[in-house]
């Protein structure tokens, strides 16, 4: 079992790199929305899209945990 105060300390770690990743995250998120065919369609339905925040914090939030593995 991990103490309160370690399951505290992990959750501060995660949200500074959470903060300190974000920009980066955000600008992929931008230009991975920029470019051309970056968005498979399929004919007939629409594109489901989150905002490019959204996109940025999903990628970043995906990215992060491997930071604590080891």
């Amino acid at each position: 079992m991990s103490s309160p105060s370690r399951q505290h300390q992990e959750a501060l770690q995660f949200r500074l790199i959470l903060a300190a990743t974000y920009p980066f995250f955000l600008i992929a998120a931008l230009v991975q929305r920029v470019l051309p065919g970056s968005a498979a369609q399929r004919p007939g339905m629409p594109v489901a899209r989150r905002s490019i925040f959204g996109e940025a914090k999903a990628m970043a939030v995906s990215a992060i945990p491997f930071a604590f593995m080891g």
